[in-house]
């Protein structure tokens, strides 16, 4: 059985196999001494549906019809297809070694799979589903995120701390931007200005201007950021800092930290809202997801999915949030009016976030 983690990974040549920024055993201890959850007012979050899909999902992305969702299976190197009107599995596509991070352009047309083992990005077209195309990146591709425009993916290769930039139509890399140590999640403004990066190693995130594709600046934040997401206006960067179990609220003007929000156990993914209301954070090894009001910078609610959520993203017009949970391999579907499961999450029978 492999054994994989949802933060950071080493890889040793001939096995797939991932060990993270410590060991099992480390990691175990660290997340026995770890602080709990901020919960702030609790509300009534539901879980409507968890659905089957590979072996140890990551990254996740919905189309911007909201029709389906792509689930990258590390575990299996392939991308599980949903339906997301009826919540079944539609197509299953293999792509490259450890896929970890997946984004879909903004007209829908394809979707961007950064394969961690192979050093290169799957492309995905999704009228029949079929991988058109694959691009050599850079050692480690592990986050991955389109332009508003959809003529640039940026993927950040947490091997070599860079950025690769690849132009979507003839699908080459046009340039590579030096970042911090061990970049993992990156996210584009809503007006594709800038790039924002959270470098898991180096405790900072990374600001690429993409006019130059130069690095900016580097903003201090917690300890082990891994995702990072912008709200729909721009004014502000979220990142989860997965050792901290918070999450750091940047202005996007002066580039500085303006909040911290403390959430659940080990936090790695976060996705916002289209009305930019809520962030929605999966805490690894708390099986939970985390709520925030953005107004107050305050945690809402608190949403119980199993053990080991991962990825998140929310659907275009804000009705679900999906997760992937890792240790069950599922993905949840998080009703956002009500925030609550309609079937309890399963029992775990390892280590969240472990396998």
């Amino acid at each position: 059985m492999k054994r994989l983690s949802g933060f950071r990974g080493h890889r040793t040549a001939g096995k797939r196999a991932a060990n993270l920024m410590f060991s099992v055993t480390t990691l175990s201890a660290m997340v026995l001494g770890m602080a709990g959850i901020g919960m702030g007012g609790v509300a009534a979050d539901t879980l409507i549906d968890t659905i089957p899909v590979g072996n140890f999902p990551s990254g996740v992305a919905v189309t911007p019809d909201g029709s389906r969702a792509y689930v990258a299976n590390t575990g299996e190197d392939s991308v599980t297809v949903i339906d997301t009107f009826t919540d079944t599995v539609v197509d299953t596509v293999v792509v490259g070694d450890f896929p970890r991070g997946v984004a879909v352009s903004p007209d829908g047309s394809r979707a961007y799979v950064s394969n961690n083992n192979s050093g290169t990005v799957s492309v995905i077209e999704t009228a029949g589903n079929t991988v058109v195309d694959t691009i050599p990146a850079g050692g480690g591709p592990f986050g991955v995120a389109v332009s508003p425009d959809g003529s640039r993916a940026y993927v950040s290769n947490n091997d070599d701390g860079t950025v690769s930039v690849i132009e979507t139509v003839s699908h080459t890399v046009v340039d590579t931007v030096g970042v911090g140590i061990f970049p993992n999640g990156v996210a584009v403004t809503p007006d594709g200005s800038r790039v924002y990066v959270a470098n898991t190693g180096g405790d900072s995130v990374s600001v690429i201007e993409t006019a130059g594709n130069t690095l900016v600046d580097t903003i201090p934040v917690g300890d082990g950021p891994f995702g990072v997401a912008v709200s729909p206006d721009g004014s502000r960067v979220y990142t989860a800092d997965g050792l901290d179990n918070s999450v750091s609220v940047i202005e996007t003007v002066s580039h500085t930290v303006v909040d911290t929000v403390e959430v659940g156990i080990f936090p790695l993914w976060a996705a916002v809202t289209p009305d930019g209301s809520r962030v929605y954070v999966g805490n690894n090894n708390g099986g939970t997801v985390s709520v925030i009001e953005t107004v107050g910078n305050t945690v809402v609610d608190v949403v119980n999915i199993g053990d080991g959520p991962l990825g998140v993203a929310v659907s275009p017009d804000g009705t679900r949030a999906y997760v992937t949970d890792a240790v069950h391999d599922t993905l949840a579907v998080i009703d956002t009016s009500s925030h609550t499961l309609s079937t309890p999450p399963p029992s775990g029978t390892v280590p969240p976030g472990l396998r």
